[in-house]
Protein backbone atom coordinates (compact mmCIF):
# COMPACT_ATOMS: atom_id res chain seq x y z
CA UNK A 1 0.00 0.00 0.00
CA UNK A 2 2.80 2.41 0.88
CA UNK A 3 4.59 1.91 -2.46
CA UNK A 4 1.28 2.42 -4.30
CA UNK A 5 0.69 5.65 -2.38
CA UNK A 6 4.12 7.04 -3.27
CA UNK A 7 3.74 6.02 -6.90
CA UNK A 8 0.39 7.81 -7.20
CA UNK A 9 1.80 10.85 -5.41
CA UNK A 10 4.76 10.97 -7.79
CA UNK A 11 2.49 10.63 -10.84
CA UNK A 12 0.22 13.39 -9.55
CA UNK A 13 3.25 15.65 -9.10
CA UNK A 14 4.38 14.86 -12.65
CA UNK A 15 0.93 15.71 -14.04
CA UNK A 16 1.19 19.20 -12.58
CA UNK A 17 4.22 19.82 -14.81
CA UNK A 18 2.68 18.44 -18.01
CA UNK A 19 1.58 20.70 -20.88
CA UNK A 20 -2.16 21.31 -21.26
CA UNK A 21 -2.26 19.20 -24.44
CA UNK A 22 -1.04 16.09 -22.60
CA UNK A 23 -3.55 16.59 -19.81
CA UNK A 24 -6.34 17.11 -22.34
CA UNK A 25 -5.43 13.89 -24.19
CA UNK A 26 -5.34 11.99 -20.92
CA UNK A 27 -8.83 13.24 -20.04
CA UNK A 28 -10.11 12.49 -23.55
CA UNK A 29 -8.87 8.91 -23.50
CA UNK A 30 -10.19 8.29 -19.99
CA UNK A 31 -13.66 9.18 -21.29
CA UNK A 32 -13.30 6.49 -23.96
CA UNK A 33 -15.13 8.51 -26.59
CA UNK A 34 -14.10 6.89 -29.86
CA UNK A 35 -17.58 6.20 -31.17
CA UNK A 36 -17.20 8.32 -34.30
CA UNK A 37 -16.14 6.64 -37.52
CA UNK A 38 -14.11 9.00 -39.72
CA UNK A 39 -13.97 8.14 -43.38
CA UNK A 40 -11.10 5.78 -44.15
CA UNK A 41 -9.76 7.87 -47.05
CA UNK A 42 -9.84 10.98 -44.87
CA UNK A 43 -7.87 9.26 -42.14
CA UNK A 44 -5.40 7.91 -44.70
CA UNK A 45 -4.84 11.36 -46.16
CA UNK A 46 -4.40 12.91 -42.73
CA UNK A 47 -1.95 10.20 -41.64
CA UNK A 48 0.19 10.80 -44.74
CA UNK A 49 0.14 14.55 -44.15
CA UNK A 50 1.16 13.97 -40.53
CA UNK A 51 4.19 12.03 -41.78
CA UNK A 52 5.13 14.95 -44.02
CA UNK A 53 4.88 17.29 -41.04
CA UNK A 54 7.07 14.88 -39.08
CA UNK A 55 9.70 15.35 -41.79
CA UNK A 56 9.34 19.13 -41.79
CA UNK A 57 9.45 19.43 -38.00
CA UNK A 58 12.19 16.94 -37.13
CA UNK A 59 14.37 18.55 -34.47
CA UNK A 60 17.48 17.55 -36.45
CA UNK A 61 16.16 19.19 -39.66
CA UNK A 62 18.00 16.80 -41.97
CA UNK A 63 15.36 15.41 -44.34
CA UNK A 64 14.56 12.39 -42.18
CA UNK A 65 11.28 11.78 -40.35
CA UNK A 66 11.01 12.62 -36.66
CA UNK A 67 10.69 9.58 -34.44
CA UNK A 68 7.63 11.06 -32.75
CA UNK A 69 5.72 14.06 -31.54
CA UNK A 70 5.47 13.99 -27.76
CA UNK A 71 2.70 15.85 -25.97
CA UNK A 72 5.26 16.47 -23.23
CA UNK A 73 8.54 17.09 -25.10
CA UNK A 74 7.50 18.14 -28.63
CA UNK A 75 9.05 16.91 -31.89
CA UNK A 76 12.00 14.52 -31.70
CA UNK A 77 15.00 14.17 -33.97
CA UNK A 78 14.94 11.98 -37.09
CA UNK A 79 14.76 8.20 -36.83
CA UNK A 80 16.68 6.40 -39.60
CA UNK A 81 14.96 3.03 -39.09
CA UNK A 82 11.40 4.23 -39.55
CA UNK A 83 12.34 6.79 -42.18
CA UNK A 84 13.55 3.77 -44.16
CA UNK A 85 10.27 1.92 -44.25
CA UNK A 86 8.17 5.07 -44.47
CA UNK A 87 9.66 5.60 -47.95
CA UNK A 88 7.73 2.75 -49.67
CA UNK A 89 4.52 3.88 -47.95
CA UNK A 90 4.89 7.40 -49.34
CA UNK A 91 5.77 6.12 -52.80
CA UNK A 92 2.71 3.86 -52.81
CA UNK A 93 0.48 6.73 -51.70
CA UNK A 94 2.00 9.12 -54.24
CA UNK A 95 1.15 6.67 -57.02
CA UNK A 96 -2.45 6.20 -55.90
CA UNK A 97 -3.08 9.89 -55.15
CA UNK A 98 -1.11 11.51 -57.97
CA UNK A 99 0.62 13.83 -55.49
CA UNK A 100 4.02 14.25 -57.12
CA UNK A 101 5.42 16.27 -54.24
CA UNK A 102 5.24 13.18 -52.04
CA UNK A 103 7.65 11.38 -54.39
CA UNK A 104 10.06 14.27 -53.96
CA UNK A 105 9.66 14.02 -50.18
CA UNK A 106 10.46 10.31 -50.27
CA UNK A 107 13.53 10.96 -52.40
CA UNK A 108 14.79 13.51 -49.89
CA UNK A 109 14.42 10.88 -47.18
CA UNK A 110 16.39 8.24 -49.07
CA UNK A 111 19.13 10.72 -49.97
CA UNK A 112 19.53 11.50 -46.27
CA UNK A 113 19.75 7.79 -45.43
CA UNK A 114 22.41 7.21 -48.08
CA UNK A 115 24.39 10.11 -46.57
CA UNK A 116 24.49 8.42 -43.14
CA UNK A 117 25.21 4.85 -44.31
CA UNK A 118 28.18 3.50 -42.37
CA UNK A 119 31.35 2.39 -44.21
CA UNK A 120 30.50 -1.28 -43.58
CA UNK A 121 27.14 -0.87 -45.36
CA UNK A 122 25.01 -1.08 -42.22
CA UNK A 123 23.03 1.62 -40.43
CA UNK A 124 22.95 2.81 -36.84
CA UNK A 125 20.24 2.10 -34.30
CA UNK A 126 18.13 4.68 -32.50
CA UNK A 127 17.60 8.28 -33.51
CA UNK A 128 20.20 10.17 -35.50
CA UNK A 129 21.58 11.71 -32.28
CA UNK A 130 21.59 8.42 -30.34
CA UNK A 131 24.86 7.00 -29.03
CA UNK A 132 26.69 4.74 -29.59
CA UNK A 133 26.71 4.88 -33.38
CA UNK A 134 27.14 1.24 -34.33
CA UNK A 135 25.68 -0.85 -37.18
CA UNK A 136 22.52 -2.71 -36.15
CA UNK A 137 20.96 -5.65 -37.96
CA UNK A 138 17.32 -4.74 -37.44
CA UNK A 139 17.61 -1.08 -38.37
CA UNK A 140 19.61 -1.92 -41.48
CA UNK A 141 16.91 -4.34 -42.60
CA UNK A 142 14.20 -1.71 -42.25
CA UNK A 143 16.21 0.89 -44.15
CA UNK A 144 16.88 -1.72 -46.83
CA UNK A 145 13.12 -1.75 -47.51
CA UNK A 146 13.36 1.96 -48.34
CA UNK A 147 16.49 1.58 -50.45
CA UNK A 148 14.92 -1.19 -52.51
CA UNK A 149 11.74 0.83 -53.04
CA UNK A 150 13.79 3.88 -54.04
CA UNK A 151 15.80 1.83 -56.54
CA UNK A 152 12.59 0.52 -58.10
CA UNK A 153 11.05 3.99 -58.39
CA UNK A 154 14.03 6.24 -59.10
CA UNK A 155 17.11 4.15 -59.89
CA UNK A 156 20.48 5.46 -58.61
CA UNK A 157 20.25 3.65 -55.25
CA UNK A 158 21.45 0.20 -56.26
CA UNK A 159 24.90 0.60 -54.75
CA UNK A 160 23.57 1.66 -51.33
CA UNK A 161 21.02 -1.16 -51.45
CA UNK A 162 23.67 -3.74 -52.32
CA UNK A 163 26.01 -2.55 -49.57
CA UNK A 164 23.29 -2.83 -46.92
CA UNK A 165 22.13 -6.25 -48.17
CA UNK A 166 25.69 -7.59 -48.51
CA UNK A 167 26.44 -6.53 -44.94
CA UNK A 168 23.38 -8.38 -43.67
CA UNK A 169 24.36 -11.55 -45.54
CA UNK A 170 27.95 -11.37 -44.33
CA UNK A 171 26.94 -10.85 -40.68
CA UNK A 172 24.44 -13.72 -40.54
CA UNK A 173 25.29 -16.87 -38.58
CA UNK A 174 25.23 -20.27 -40.26
CA UNK A 175 21.86 -21.23 -38.73
CA UNK A 176 20.14 -18.16 -40.19
CA UNK A 177 20.08 -16.04 -37.03
CA UNK A 178 21.63 -12.58 -36.72
CA UNK A 179 23.52 -12.31 -33.42
CA UNK A 180 26.58 -10.15 -34.09
CA UNK A 181 25.08 -6.66 -34.33
CA UNK A 182 22.14 -6.30 -31.92
CA UNK A 183 20.64 -2.95 -31.04
CA UNK A 184 22.11 -1.35 -27.91
CA UNK A 185 18.64 0.03 -27.14
CA UNK A 186 16.84 -3.23 -26.25
CA UNK A 187 17.63 -6.31 -24.21
CA UNK A 188 20.18 -8.64 -25.73
CA UNK A 189 19.36 -12.05 -27.15
CA UNK A 190 17.96 -13.72 -30.24
CA UNK A 191 14.92 -12.03 -31.81
CA UNK A 192 12.32 -13.92 -33.82
CA UNK A 193 10.94 -10.62 -35.14
CA UNK A 194 14.03 -10.17 -37.31
CA UNK A 195 12.05 -12.00 -39.99
CA UNK A 196 11.20 -8.37 -40.81
CA UNK A 197 14.90 -7.97 -41.70
CA UNK A 198 14.59 -11.03 -43.94
CA UNK A 199 11.79 -9.25 -45.79
CA UNK A 200 14.20 -6.41 -46.60
CA UNK A 201 16.58 -8.93 -48.15
CA UNK A 202 13.74 -10.41 -50.20
CA UNK A 203 12.96 -6.97 -51.64
CA UNK A 204 16.63 -6.59 -52.56
CA UNK A 205 16.59 -10.09 -54.10
CA UNK A 206 13.78 -9.07 -56.45
CA UNK A 207 16.12 -6.45 -57.89
CA UNK A 208 19.42 -8.31 -57.52
CA UNK A 209 18.90 -12.08 -57.86
CA UNK A 210 21.90 -14.35 -57.53
CA UNK A 211 23.69 -12.51 -54.72
CA UNK A 212 22.57 -14.76 -51.87
CA UNK A 213 19.89 -12.43 -50.53
CA UNK A 214 17.01 -14.86 -50.98
CA UNK A 215 18.95 -17.73 -49.40
CA UNK A 216 19.88 -15.67 -46.34
CA UNK A 217 16.35 -14.33 -45.92
CA UNK A 218 14.65 -17.72 -46.08
CA UNK A 219 17.28 -19.21 -43.75
CA UNK A 220 16.38 -16.60 -41.15
CA UNK A 221 12.65 -17.20 -41.48
CA UNK A 222 13.13 -20.95 -41.09
CA UNK A 223 15.37 -20.32 -38.07
CA UNK A 224 12.65 -18.16 -36.49
CA UNK A 225 10.02 -20.83 -37.09
CA UNK A 226 11.96 -23.19 -34.85
CA UNK A 227 10.76 -21.01 -31.96
CA UNK A 228 7.13 -21.09 -33.09
CA UNK A 229 4.85 -23.19 -30.88
CA UNK A 230 1.95 -25.32 -32.10
CA UNK A 231 -0.52 -22.52 -31.26
CA UNK A 232 1.43 -20.04 -33.42
CA UNK A 233 3.21 -18.31 -30.55
CA UNK A 234 6.80 -17.12 -31.13
CA UNK A 235 9.31 -17.34 -28.31
CA UNK A 236 11.96 -14.60 -28.12
CA UNK A 237 9.78 -12.05 -29.86
CA UNK A 238 9.96 -8.84 -27.83
CA UNK A 239 12.19 -5.85 -27.24
CA UNK A 240 12.37 -6.36 -23.49
CA UNK A 241 10.19 -9.14 -22.02
CA UNK A 242 9.78 -12.32 -24.08
CA UNK A 243 7.14 -13.64 -21.66
CA UNK A 244 4.67 -10.98 -22.81
CA UNK A 245 5.75 -9.39 -26.09
CA UNK A 246 4.25 -6.38 -27.77
CA UNK A 247 1.77 -6.88 -30.57
CA UNK A 248 4.17 -4.60 -32.47
CA UNK A 249 6.98 -7.15 -32.47
CA UNK A 250 4.58 -10.05 -33.04
CA UNK A 251 3.35 -8.12 -36.07
CA UNK A 252 6.94 -7.78 -37.30
CA UNK A 253 7.54 -11.52 -36.98
CA UNK A 254 4.29 -12.48 -38.71
CA UNK A 255 4.79 -10.03 -41.57
CA UNK A 256 8.23 -11.44 -42.28
CA UNK A 257 6.88 -15.00 -42.56
CA UNK A 258 4.01 -13.87 -44.79
CA UNK A 259 6.38 -11.98 -47.08
CA UNK A 260 8.61 -15.06 -47.26
CA UNK A 261 5.59 -17.09 -48.38
CA UNK A 262 4.69 -14.44 -50.96
CA UNK A 263 8.23 -14.61 -52.34
CA UNK A 264 8.73 -18.38 -52.27
CA UNK A 265 5.25 -19.90 -52.48
CA UNK A 266 6.33 -22.42 -49.81
CA UNK A 267 3.11 -23.92 -48.38
CA UNK A 268 4.81 -24.56 -45.03
CA UNK A 269 5.35 -20.83 -44.61
CA UNK A 270 1.69 -20.12 -45.34
CA UNK A 271 0.67 -22.73 -42.75
CA UNK A 272 3.03 -21.18 -40.19
CA UNK A 273 1.62 -17.73 -40.91
CA UNK A 274 -1.91 -18.97 -40.40
CA UNK A 275 -1.06 -20.55 -37.04
CA UNK A 276 0.07 -17.19 -35.68
CA UNK A 277 -2.73 -15.27 -37.39
CA UNK A 278 -5.33 -17.62 -35.94
CA UNK A 279 -3.86 -17.24 -32.47
CA UNK A 280 -4.10 -13.47 -32.82
CA UNK A 281 -7.75 -13.72 -33.88
CA UNK A 282 -8.43 -15.36 -30.53
CA UNK A 283 -6.98 -12.25 -28.83
CA UNK A 284 -9.12 -9.79 -30.83
CA UNK A 285 -11.89 -8.07 -28.87
CA UNK A 286 -15.32 -7.40 -30.34
CA UNK A 287 -14.59 -3.67 -30.61
CA UNK A 288 -11.41 -4.27 -32.63
CA UNK A 289 -8.76 -3.83 -29.98
CA UNK A 290 -5.97 -6.31 -29.28
CA UNK A 291 -4.25 -6.06 -25.87
CA UNK A 292 -0.86 -4.39 -26.30
CA UNK A 293 0.98 -7.23 -24.59
CA UNK A 294 0.08 -10.89 -25.05
CA UNK A 295 0.84 -14.07 -23.13
CA UNK A 296 1.77 -17.44 -24.69
CA UNK A 297 -1.86 -18.64 -24.64
CA UNK A 298 -2.83 -15.44 -26.51
CA UNK A 299 -4.49 -13.95 -23.42
CA UNK A 300 -4.03 -10.31 -22.43
CA UNK A 301 -0.82 -9.14 -20.78
CA UNK A 302 -1.93 -5.50 -20.63
CA UNK A 303 -5.11 -3.45 -20.50
CA UNK A 304 -3.90 -0.86 -23.00
CA UNK A 305 -3.63 -1.25 -26.80
CA UNK A 306 -0.45 -0.86 -28.83
CA UNK A 307 -2.05 0.90 -31.80
CA UNK A 308 0.94 0.16 -34.03
CA UNK A 309 0.62 -3.56 -33.39
CA UNK A 310 -3.13 -3.43 -34.00
CA UNK A 311 -2.71 -2.17 -37.56
CA UNK A 312 0.37 -4.26 -38.34
CA UNK A 313 -1.63 -7.36 -37.48
CA UNK A 314 -4.61 -6.06 -39.46
CA UNK A 315 -2.34 -5.77 -42.51
CA UNK A 316 -1.15 -9.36 -42.00
CA UNK A 317 -4.73 -10.60 -41.80
CA UNK A 318 -5.53 -8.74 -45.02
CA UNK A 319 -2.59 -10.36 -46.82
CA UNK A 320 -3.70 -13.77 -45.61
CA UNK A 321 -7.22 -13.05 -46.82
CA UNK A 322 -5.72 -12.14 -50.19
CA UNK A 323 -3.85 -15.47 -50.30
CA UNK A 324 -6.50 -17.77 -48.81
CA UNK A 325 -9.88 -16.05 -49.26
CA UNK A 326 -10.66 -17.00 -45.67
CA UNK A 327 -13.28 -14.42 -44.64
CA UNK A 328 -12.24 -14.63 -40.99
CA UNK A 329 -9.10 -12.70 -41.80
CA UNK A 330 -10.91 -9.93 -43.65
CA UNK A 331 -13.44 -9.54 -40.83
CA UNK A 332 -10.74 -9.43 -38.15
CA UNK A 333 -8.70 -6.87 -40.10
CA UNK A 334 -11.72 -4.62 -40.63
CA UNK A 335 -12.39 -4.57 -36.87
CA UNK A 336 -8.76 -3.87 -35.96
CA UNK A 337 -8.38 -1.09 -38.53
CA UNK A 338 -11.70 0.42 -37.51
CA UNK A 339 -10.65 0.65 -33.87
CA UNK A 340 -7.39 2.45 -34.63
CA UNK A 341 -9.01 4.70 -37.23
CA UNK A 342 -11.46 5.93 -34.59
CA UNK A 343 -8.60 7.01 -32.30
CA UNK A 344 -7.17 9.35 -34.97
CA UNK A 345 -8.11 13.03 -34.93
CA UNK A 346 -8.97 14.44 -38.34
CA UNK A 347 -9.33 17.97 -37.03
CA UNK A 348 -7.36 20.08 -34.59
CA UNK A 349 -3.75 21.20 -34.23
CA UNK A 350 -1.30 19.94 -36.89
CA UNK A 351 0.98 18.18 -34.41
CA UNK A 352 -1.82 15.78 -33.54
CA UNK A 353 -4.11 15.76 -36.58
CA UNK A 354 -3.59 12.50 -38.48
CA UNK A 355 -1.12 11.18 -35.92
CA UNK A 356 -1.38 7.77 -34.27
CA UNK A 357 -0.58 7.42 -30.59
CA UNK A 358 1.74 4.76 -29.29
CA UNK A 359 -0.91 3.44 -26.90
CA UNK A 360 -4.60 3.71 -26.30
CA UNK A 361 -5.16 5.18 -23.85
CA UNK A 362 -2.21 7.53 -24.32
CA UNK A 363 -0.99 6.69 -20.81
CA UNK A 364 -0.23 3.09 -21.90
CA UNK A 365 3.32 1.86 -21.58
CA UNK A 366 4.21 1.91 -25.30
CA UNK A 367 5.05 5.34 -26.70
CA UNK A 368 3.47 7.02 -23.69
CA UNK A 369 1.88 10.35 -24.76
CA UNK A 370 3.68 10.11 -28.09
CA UNK A 371 2.46 10.10 -31.69
CA UNK A 372 4.80 7.67 -33.44
CA UNK A 373 6.01 7.93 -37.02
CA UNK A 374 5.85 4.17 -37.57
CA UNK A 375 2.33 3.97 -36.17
CA UNK A 376 1.09 6.41 -38.83
CA UNK A 377 3.03 4.49 -41.49
CA UNK A 378 1.53 1.11 -40.58
CA UNK A 379 -1.99 2.56 -40.37
CA UNK A 380 -1.59 4.05 -43.85
CA UNK A 381 -0.35 0.72 -45.22
CA UNK A 382 -3.25 -1.20 -43.72
CA UNK A 383 -5.89 1.29 -44.86
CA UNK A 384 -4.50 1.27 -48.41
CA UNK A 385 -4.51 -2.52 -48.60
CA UNK A 386 -8.02 -2.74 -47.15
CA UNK A 387 -9.25 -0.20 -49.69
CA UNK A 388 -7.57 -2.06 -52.56
CA UNK A 389 -9.11 -5.38 -51.54
CA UNK A 390 -12.55 -3.83 -51.20
CA UNK A 391 -12.19 -2.25 -54.63
CA UNK A 392 -11.21 -5.58 -56.19
CA UNK A 393 -14.14 -7.30 -54.50
CA UNK A 394 -16.53 -4.66 -55.88
CA UNK A 395 -15.18 -5.20 -59.37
Amino acid sequence: MKSTYWRLTRESRDWLRWPAAALAERRFDRLGRIDGDPDSERVLSEAIDWLLRAQDNSASADGGVARDFSLIHGWSTSYPETTGYIIPTLLDYAQRSGRAEIRARARRMVDWLVSIQLPCGGFQGGRIDSRPVVPVTFNTGQILLGLAAAERHFGAYRDAMRRAADWLVASQDADGCWRRHPTPFATSGEKAYETHVAWGLLEAARLEPGRGYETAALANVRWALRSQRNNGWFDNCCLDDASKPLTHTIGYALRGVIEAYGFSGDADLLAASRRTADGLISALRDDGRIPGLLLPDWSAGARWVCLTGNVQIAYCWLKLFEYTRDDRYAAAAAKANDFVRRTVRVEGVPEVRGGVKGSYPASGAYGRYEYLSWAAKFLADSLMLESDLLHRAAE
